[in-house]
Parts: C-alpha cells; sequence; structure tokens
C-alpha cells in the first residue's frame, strides 16, 4: 500500500498484505470495457458501408446502428438484423471484432469472480487470522516512533508478529504496518467499537502510545473497561500525569519526557554512564535487561551467586532489589531480573535459553 493510498474505512482489520483494493481494480476494468465497446463502435461506423440493416429499407447504417450492432455483437446477443456483407467488413469481424468479443467477455466476467473471490479470500483471512491469533495477543495502540519501537522489541525478543495488532486511525500508520508485516486496525483507540475490533477483551496486554496524553488516558479507560484482566503499559509526557494514567487503569506508566531528560542528563554528567544505559536499551548487540524463570540448580542460592547479574527478584507478584533480606535466598517460582550479554559468548553463558528445568516445573 502507497501513503497515497485513501484513508481506509475506520474500524476495519488490515491484514499485511500490499494488494490494491477489489473496487479499485473493477473500476479499472469497467473503463477497459468501455474503451473496447468505444473502439468497437468507431471502427463500425468508419467501415459502415460494408455492413447492412435489413430493417432499414435503403441498407444503410447509420452512428446509432454502429452502437447497436457493437453491443449486440460483444455480448453474444447477435439478433442478425445487422449484417457485414463485404469481405472487408467480413475480415475485420473475423480478425477484429471476434477477439474484441472474447475480451470484453472474459473481462466483465473474470472481474466479477475476481472482485468476489477477492472479498471471500479477505474475510476468510481475517476470519483464520481471528481464531489463530486474537487470543491472549498485545494490543499497541498508536504506531509511532515510539510504538514502532515497542514492537520491534516485542518481536526480537519472540514474540510472533502475528501475534501483535495494533489500533491506529493515521494512513501512514497503515502503511508503516503493512511494511512492517503487522496487523492494524484503523480507528480512534477511544472508541469501544474500534478496540473491540482489535480482540482487545481477549488480549494479554495492551500497550498506549499516542502522542498525546489526554489520548493515552481516555484510551487506559476503555480498554480497563473492555478487559479488567489485560496488563497495561502506557507512555505519557509529563510526569504529572502518571497518577491520573494509574487511576485510568494502567499498571506501568512510563514517562517518555523525563526518560529522554534523565538519560541527556546521565550523558552529560557522565558520558561512560549514558552509553552504558543506551546500550541496555538497544537490542541486539552489547547488554540487555531480561526477566527470566529461576532454575532447579539456582534455588537456595543468594542472586550475588548467580551467573548472571541480578539487579532484582520478583516473588509474588512484587519486586525486590538484589540485597533485599527478603530474597537472600531464592525460592522456588522466583523470577529473575537480569542484566546478560545481549548475544551469548563462550565465556558469558545464558542461563535459561538452553531447555533448562525451572523451578516453577517442579513445584508439583
Amino acid at each position: 500500500m502507497s501513503r497515497d493510498t485513501p484513508e481506509p474505512a475506520l474500524g476495519r482489520i488490515q491484514l499485511p498484505e500490499t494488494t490494491r483494493s477489489p473496487w479499485w481494480e473493477l473500476g479499472k476494468r469497467l473503463l477497459l470495457a468501455l474503451a473496447i465497446l468505444a473502439g468497437t463502435v468507431l471502427l463500425v461506423y468508419v467501415d459502415r458501408r460494408g455492413y447492412t440493416d435489413a430493417n432499414d429499407p435503403t441498407g444503410k447504417v447509420g452512428f446509432i446502428d454502429s452502437i447497436y450492432y457493437t453491443t449486440v455483437t460483444l455480448s453474444t446477443t447477435g439478433y442478425g438484423d445487422i449484417a457485414p456483407t463485404s469481405e472487408g467488413a467480413r475480415l475485420i469481424n473475423a480478425f477484429v471484432i471476434t477477439p474484441l468479443r472474447i475480451a470484453f467477455l472474459v473481462l466483465l466476467i473474470g472481474t466479477t469472480l475476481e472482485v468476489l473471490a477477492s472479498q471471500g479470500r479477505e474475510m476468510f483471512r481475517v476470519s483464520r487470522w481471528r481464531k489463530k491469533y486474537m487470543d491472549e495477543h498485545i494490543v499497541v495502540v498508536g504506531y509511532g516512533t515510539k510504538g514502532r519501537s515497542a514492537v520491534e522489541t516485542l518481536v526480537n525478543n519472540g514474540k510472533p508478529r502475528e501475534g501483535v495488532m495494533i489500533v491506529d486511525p493515521s494512513p501512514s500508520a497503515v502503511a508503516d504496518a503493512a511494511g512492517d508485516g503487522i496487523a492494524i486496525v484503523t480507528g480512534d483507540a477511544t472508541r469501544r467499537q474500534v478496540l473491540r475490533r482489535a480482540g482487545v477483551e481477549r488480549a494479554s496486554q495492551v500497550i498506549i502510545t499516542t502522542d498525546t496524553d489526554a489520548t493515552n488516558v481516555l484510551a487506559a479507560l476503555t480498554v480497563r473497561q473492555l478487559n479488567p484482566d489485560a496488563y497495561i503499559v502506557a507512555a505519557v509526557r509529563e510526569e504529572e500525569n502518571v497518577p491520573l494514567m494509574k487511576q485510568s487503569g494502567a499498571d506501568s506508566v512510563i514517562t517518555s519526557a523525563d526518560a529522554v531528560g534523565r538519560l541527556l542528563g546521565l550523558s552529560t554528567l557522565s558520558p561512560t554512564l549514558g552509553s552504558v544505559m543506551e546500550d541496555l536499551m538497544t537490542y541486539g548487540d552489547g547488554l540487555e535487561v531480561a526477566e527470566r524463570e529461576l532454575l532447579v540448580n539456582e534455588v537456595g542460592k543468594q542472586p550475588q551467586q548467580l551467573p548472571d547479574q541480578v539487579i532484582s527478584v520478583v516473588r509474588d507478584e512484587k519486586v525486590y532489589r538484589y540485597f533485599d533480606p527478603v530474597v537472600t535466598q531464592l525460592a522456588r517460582g522466583d523470577r529473575l531480573v537480569v542484566v546478560r550479554p545481549a548475544r551469548e559468548l563462550p565465556w558469558a553463558p545464558r542461563p535459561g535459553t538452553h531447555n533448562e528445568t525451572t523451578s516453577t516445573e517442579t513445584e508439583d
């Protein structure tokens, strides 16, 4: 889909496929059919002296007769009242008008079948996609810079693209989502029917990243009403709007302006510290922050004894810093927030990435 494509209908699910609208194809073919019709009329009228009209006493063929003859000939009706009599007219009928007749019929019949088949295929694709992926999926509201970065991070960490649904009214977002292979619902995320088309009632997580805090707050309220159990992560531009966003139902709130400001400040005070923070937030190289399950052979150990650099421990849905006395000894069911190499190195293994048995798998 090009950026010149008209804005799609609001609330429509658009799967990632770069095809033209069936109605655009239909209009193009109708124009071609009219061109064949007009060309044949002109051809018959120019060669009208080679035709005879049985219903006219003089046998002459005029312009109206040419239109009539063309329509009944191309549609294969053929009443026979007007017929080619000269050799030239018969040769033109045999080698020019007959192929045009075939092309005309194929064009009309083929267009009808293609439009119906295209609509049927699209309906089938959307229905199959809904059944397969629209359950425990992730809905991303807003596909600007923050939204695209969030989706890229999800995909890079193993989330299938089919398990992500975008909600955005912008035609440029539709084009970007199609290019990235992500399904999108075009519409305003503050409207219930739009979110329902995105399957937000069955979503496991919702990320809200529009450009305005007011829209983010309204979207969070609407999402929470439709899905009380979804985990909502929302972005706000101003720190003062964080409490309002949490009251609206967001479980986690990221302050984009303050986060950027802090990173700028750290880079100014300590360029080295700023580069390390940038490294942690960049996927695929250097260091990364990750969450993983505790392994069986790690139960009972201290966080400092593990090969990963543990910075927090998640126990009973609460987050503890690694030095907190509550998590001095790791227990079954704990989850670890660690800093580790983005790619495993011979001297820096990545526990939890080699199908090891986790502590939760042996609790029973």
